[in-house]
């Protein structure tokens, strides 16, 4: 039989062993199917990854598609869509596209399909989805209309409007624009990732030969012109296509067409290879901007003619190409949804700082000393991330008594007070040592930097270990008190980034656990030296000891049979050993609720083999990005940055924490209830796999309602609180 997992995952698999094993890491192989098992039994048991990740992708669609969602928050949710697929195509589809080039085309993945068969049902559902973004995008058009911002066309203005768009080509637009020709002496021009462009077809009038250009949209000017009444937005491609002559002077513009082209932008780094990681990932960097084409997206008025141009220059097959009836590019909407128009948005909410970090008068308190007092939960962005976890850092980086901060930097913001915090610290004699991990999708470039500013700083900075990625979230003090030294911990499920702790829902831990400490000072010595310790205290940590640590929650709920409980919130469960374990305790009685936001492979159901397992996703304002695993034997809480993934359990360095503290628990399980009673943002996943939205009876929204238990909390804080006694410290 074809092996369940597709080849580069196995790759993967073994590479992460072998440099594990140099480590001294027991690395658990990734659980497959059973032998014997058909492509059809599979397919009845699991789920695609590719195909559930579009799933995903179409509950985002369909708040686009929500006339209840504010216009504005629409068009927000239409270009996340398309950076979205966007990825989708850069990563995965190019993922399966090498797998055929190299010949692997027998394998199949859990689910028992073929990267040919997986790529044949992509292409079917993008299909759908483009076409379901397009009509969205002339839903919203008329209802942005209303409200005084239009979207026009540039056949749809006047003479005055003409003129206005014309001395705006000429001042703005012109200068930077360089349009290629393609001729004998002139090869095809290499057509970056993502740009958009237009390809023109010009004639001699002279000779009556006919050649081809292309003409990059330039990306640093805005997508959008506007108009002289400020309401009008005119497309800048459109505007580019009216001003053609001016760029071809004696010569007929016979055709216009607008394309796009995607290309394979994975990150490909051999470390063994590599004395330095840094220098590595830079040039891998630079590498992919040449990466091999995956998808063109053309207009629909595209002849005949320049597709098979465009097709064949680009090494593309007919199925590669995607038709477009409107706007290809809609990430200038993120330019229209910038407008200043609140109450065009959802109403504006500020996080609110946690009542026992703030006193009521609204000074923060000194955090070492409230954290010593017990345990701190902070749910973002309901609670403050600025007066919590960066405050947090903060003040470690000032206090005279803090000996080293240890901290590990996944996606940092581009203001990261966090990372300012750190070089002020080293800047002050501190010791300080930060995890970089470079090779964090999409935010390569901006680590690189961050890592050379902290470098510079007199930080130590290490690029985690080969193999595998860093992506837990933890932070380590050490400070010297009156009787001794004591350590505080921040574990989360988010990354240490203001940004997106504004839009994404993540919860962190606060602590001065002693034995916490101690297992985090263990984590920083196995990521930033030599270590061979496998086993924690408290902490659960991949790749050494989490698929184990799961499946034995799992195993004890089962050996519970019809008393077992499992409720997990997470982003994604694809890994097949652990919807196995899951199938197992569903069979055995086990009563398990899933709320997984993004990726589920696992079919709920399923009479004889999921029956007693539901699965859920809260889609909504808030990207849904914490961990929490709750287990029945025991009422045990963990929260942490894994999601049940093989590249979570065995390719990754990730942690989860065990909550102990009873009124903190029992804040982990309101949040889980509350999620499991919305039925605004709810969907419900049915055992064939496909998802249908809850429908509404309450009207209960989950967000809104942790919003509004926020703002109860700052306004009972404002009330005298013996615990807020504590002294006070000032981050400004």
């Amino acid at each position: 039989m074809a092996s369940t997992q597709t080849d580069d995952q196995v790759g993967g698999d073994l590479a992460a062993a072998a440099s594990a094993a140099r480590l001294g890491i027991a690395v658990s192989p990734t659980v497959s199917p059973s032998p014997g098992q058909t492509g059809e039994d599979l397919q009845h048991r699991y789920v695609n990854r590719e195909l559930s990740t579009l799933d995903y992708f179409s509950r985002v669609l369909a708040l686009a598609e929500d006339a209840s969602v504010p216009v504005l928050e629409r068009t927000k949710f239409l270009a996340i869509f398309q950076s979205l697929l966007d990825e989708f195509f850069e990563v995965r589809v190019a993922g399966l596209k090498d797998q055929l080039a190299a010949g692997l085309a027998a394998g199949t993945d859990a689910a028992g399909l073929s990267p040919a068969d997986q790529l044949r049902a992509i292409r079917l559902e993008t299909e759908t989805l483009v076409k379901r973004r397009i009509r969205a995008f002339y839903d919203i058009v008329p209802v942005l209309a209303d409200h005084g911002i239009r979207p026009s066309d540039w056949d749809a203005l006047d003479d005055d409007d003409r003129a206005y768009m014309e001395a705006v080509f000429q001042e703005r637009i012109f200068p930077v624009l360089t349009p290629l020709a393609v001729d004998p002496g002139h090869p095809f021009p290499y057509i970056s990732n993502l740009s958009l462009n237009l390809a023109v077809i010009v004639k001699d009038p002279v000779t009556g030969d006919r050649r081809f250009a292309r003409l990059k949209v330039p990306p640093l000017l805005p997508g959008f012109v506007v108009a002289p009444d400020g309401e009008r937005f005119v497309p800048l491609d459109q505007v580019i296509s009216a001003h053609l002559g001016a760029l071809f002077p004696g010569m007929q513009i016979e055709s216009t067409h607008a394309f796009r082209v995607t290309r394979n932008a994975d990150l490909t780094l051999e470390e063994d290879e590599a004395d330095d990681l840094l220098a590595a990932v830079e040039m891998e960097l630079r590498r992919r901007r040449f990466g091999r084409a995956v998808r063109l997206e053309i207009d629909e008025t595209m002849t005949d003619e320049v597709r098979e141009l465009l097709t064949r220059e680009l090494d593309l097959r007919p199925q590669d190409v995607y038709v477009t009836e409107g706007p290809i590019d809609l990430s200038g909407l993120w330019a229209v949804y910038a407008l200043d128009r609140p109450g065009l948005k959802d109403e504006p909410f500020t996080p609110m700082t946690p009542p026992r970090l703030a006193t009521a008068d609204d000074e923060l308190v000194d955090l070492f000393s409230v954290i010593r007092q017990g345990d701190i939960l902070v749910h973002h962005p309901y609670d403050s991330f600025t007066t919590s976890v960066e405050a947090f850092i903060k003040q470690a980086s000032r206090d005279p008594n803090v000996l080293a901060i240890k901290q590990t930097l996944y996606r940092t913001s581009g203001d990261s007070p966090i990372v300012t915090s750190l070089i002020r610290a080293a800047e002050r004699g501190k010791q300080v040592a930060a995890l970089v991990e470079l090779k964090a999708r999409g935010d390569e470039a901006a680590n690189v930097a961050w890592a050379r500013a902290l470098e510079e700083a007199g930080v130590h900075v290490v690029y985690g270990l080969i193999g595998l990625k860093t992506h837990s979230k933890t932070a380590l003090v050490v400070r010297q008190e009156d009787d001794g030294i004591r350590r505080y911990c921040h574990i989360g499920t988010g990354n240490y980034n203001s940004s997106t702790a504004r839009a994404y829902e993540d919860l962190g831990l606060l602590t001065a656990d002693p034995d916490l400490g101690a297992d985090l000072t263990d984590l920083f010595n196995f990521l930033t030296g030599y270590s061979r310790r496998t086993e924690y205290r408290r902490l659960m940590v991949a790749p050494l000891s989490l698929r184990a640590s799961m499946t034995k929650l799992v195993q004890r709920e089962i050996a519970r049979a019809n008393e077992g409980r499992l409720i997990w919130k997470l982003n994604n469960l694809v890994d097949p050993g652990i919807i196995d374990a899951l199938y197992e305790a569903s069979q055995a009685g086990v009563s398990i609720d899933l709320i997984v936001r993004g990726i589920c492979c696992l079919r709920p159901g399923v009479p004889g083999l999921s029956e007693n397992i539901r699965v859920r996703s809260i889609v909504g304002r808030y990207l849904e990005h914490s961990r929490i695993y709750f287990s029945g034997a025991g009422e045990e809480y963990y929260i942490g940055s894994a999601d049940m993934m093989q590249r979570n359990l065995d390719r990754r360095v990730e942690v989860l924490v065990p909550v102990s503290d009873a009124e903190l628990c029992q804040r982990l399980r309101g949040i889980l209830e509350v999620e499991m009673a919305d039925d605004v943002l709810a969907w419900e996943l049915h055992g064939d796999g496909t998802w249908q939205k809850v429908p509404s009876v309450k009207g209960f929204n989950a967000q809104r309602h942790f919003q509004d238990q926020a703002l109860e909390r700052a306004r009972r804080r404002r009330e005298p609180d013996p615990l807020n006694q504590l002294g006070t410290w000032s981050i400004g």
